[in-house]
């Protein structure tokens, strides 16, 4: 199926975002634009922080990380809960903005082992995290440190988690109104960064 990218990429530049928007994941044209009043950013600052026994599994360099090592399982990871807004759409339309390098998994590795993973799309330098996923305790959590030293590394403004959880709230992720993150992301969205490669 064809997927109109340049007209997704606007919906996201204008900070919007995809989900299914029915219960019935089997419909496949059940997907809707949202956007909501408050946004949840991760520092890419020195407010980011994580919890000292986080730091002990870093020193131990039990994970490896990856970018794109394995895209589809990242996908269906973080799709594979009992409630998901991954619909089987959606997926198509990630799978789609990942094949001309919009979309991209960040991904932690235990030998040939895929560990955890976060999902998201990058424009400009917003890293926009769609989801994230861990089958291996930690994997998520290493992905999510060594994905805010890679964005730091080149000079990425926005980590957008789109909505706050207890898990982020660990991580020092605040909330901001819509219309500071409209100007942040517009600012964003304009520079010269390069993810991956």
């Amino acid at each position: 199926m064809d997927y109109d990218i340049p007209l997704i990429i606007d919906g996201y530049r204008q900070g919007m975002f995809l989900m299914a928007n029915d219960e019935d994941h089997e419909d496949s044209s059940a997907l809707g634009w949202y956007s909501s009043n408050a946004r949840t950013l991760i520092p890419l600052d020195d407010r980011f922080r994580y919890p000292k026994s986080l730091q002990r599994v870093l020193n131990q360099n039990r994970f490896s990380v990856a970018i794109n090592r394995d895209f589809e399982a990242v996908v269906e990871g973080c799709a594979d809960r009992p409630s998901t807004w991954i619909s089987p759409q959606l997926k198509q339309v990630y799978y789609a903005l990942h094949r001309v390098g919009w979309a991209h998994s960040f991904e932690t590795w235990q030998n040939d082992t895929l560990a955890g993973g976060i999902l998201g799309i990058v424009i400009g330098g917003a890293f926009i995290g769609e989801s994230m996923f861990f089958q291996i305790p930690d994997g998520s959590k290493v992905a999510m440190v060594k994905l805010v030293e890679w964005l730091r590394d080149r000079q990425f403004t926005i980590f957008d988690a789109q909505m706050m959880n207890p898990h982020l709230a660990r991580f020092g992720a605040y909330i901001i109104s819509n219309p500071q993150y409209q100007t942040l992301l517009q600012k964003a969205v304009k520079q010269p960064c390069r993810f991956y490669p």
